[in-house]
């Protein structure tokens, strides 16, 4: 039985979709991580479910020329009305004699999962690049299908009709307020505040959306100092969902192909095995949003010892001097005492062999030399 190595115990880790969020959240549970999820969207399914009937009615008795398939979702949502309806069958064989049109690699899964076949994908999975497809081709007189992405039109059927084409519009879903907009004010104040290692986008809706709470709390300072840090790792599945990081300053985690799983397996490696250590007698130390790890094992640090941890192990083998830890332990204490009992605390919960007491200088961690 192969075991997965827990290498994420101890981070934390913010979902903010709605969509695939427990498969999401599943995977890196899996590999150790706390995970919260806020969805900073809701997704409002089957909008005039009728209407969306009557037009799969439509182009299963005349298909269209041309399908543009914008999401995976979408037209999943979409098949899936179909087969309650008893059209699922007869959609799918119209569907094998359309020119298909995909915008990315999602919307192409899904129709292959369907058993069909997209003539082209849009590999930068923007719209403009179908429209520009489609326009540069000709479009004159011909019947093309739209299925929209939860944001709606967004300029495609009009730009298609400006070339001649006679277009017919599937809204399957749509994005709505998010199902629990306190979890996202929650989530927003605890990342602000350094509470996560890893913030997690998988659209660009939803990470605009999220941006906008962190906005109106003032805190992408905040969360800049965090990212400059190391502190904090904003991912996104692709390019187009890491366009509203981007356009704010932030270079966030991006996999080489846009896919949830390769976004997983990226999270795994960089807050894993690529996250800094120090190595210490006793094993490989890793700070973490809210502790420490040795080893990939939790240690049980407090607050205040996890603040001591990290001064300590910002310069690793650095003396740091008790006026320099009473700095950044809670209070405004001044008792050298004080950080003699925080560094009593922190030795019982990492190994006394961790931190070394340097005479009348202060503290270091028992950093271990390479040969």
């Amino acid at each position: 039985m192969n075991v997965l190595r827990p290498v994420l115990s101890g981070t934390t880790v913010l979902v903010t979709a709605q969509r695939r969020a427990d498969e999401l959240s599943g995977a890196l549970q899996r590999r150790g991580a706390e995970v919260t999820t806020a969805s900073a969207l809701g997704v409002e399914s089957h909008l005039d479910e009728a209407g969306l009937l009557a037009a799969t009615r439509e182009l299963v008795a005349d298909p269209p020329d041309v399908l543009v398939v914008t999401t995976g979702i979408g037209f999943r949502g979409w098949l899936d009305t179909a087969e309650a309806s008893g059209l699922g069958h007869d959609l799918v064989e119209a569907l094998a004699q359309t020119r298909i049109v995909a915008r990315g690699p999602k919307a192409r899964g899904a129709l292959q999962a369907a058993g069909l076949v997209p003539d082209w994908v849009a590999e930068s999975e923007t719209s403009a690049e179908i429209v520009q497809l489609l326009l540069t081709e000709g479009v004159d007189g011909l019947h093309v299908a739209v299925q929209h992405h939860g944001a709606g039109d967004d300029g495609i059927e009009k730009a298609l009709q400006g070339g001649g084409a006679v277009t017919t519009t599937l809204v399957v879903y749509r994005w709505g307020p998010p199902p629990d907009p306190e979890a996202v004010e929650r989530s927003v104040v605890s990342a602000t505040a350094g509470g996560y290692d890893a913030v997690v986008f998988t659209s660009a809706p939803g990470a605009s959306a999220w941006l906008e709470v962190v906005e109106r709390h003032d805190g992408l300072d905040a969360l800049r100092a965090l990212v400059a840090a190391g502190r904090l790792t904003l991912a996104a599945v692709g390019p187009v969902t890491a366009e509203p990081l981007v356009s704010r300053g932030f270079e966030p985690l991006v996999p080489e192909r846009y896919r949830l799983g390769a976004l997983v397996r990226e999270l795994i490696v960089h807050l894993g095995e690529d996250a800094a250590a120090i190595a210490l007698p006793d094993g490989q130390l890793r700070l973490h949003a809210t502790t420490a790890t040795l080893d990939h094992q939790p240690l049980p640090v407090s607050p205040s010892g996890l603040a001591v941890l990290r001064l300590l192990a910002e310069r690793p083998g650095t003396v740091c001097s008790r006026e320099q830890l009473l700095a950044v332990l809670p209070g405004e204490s001044t008792d050298p005492h004080t950080a003699e009992m925080a560094v009593a605390r922190l030795r019982e919960a990492i190994g006394r062999s961790a931190v070394l007491t340097v005479v009348k200088r202060g503290y270091r961690l028992a950093v271990q030399e390479h040969p």
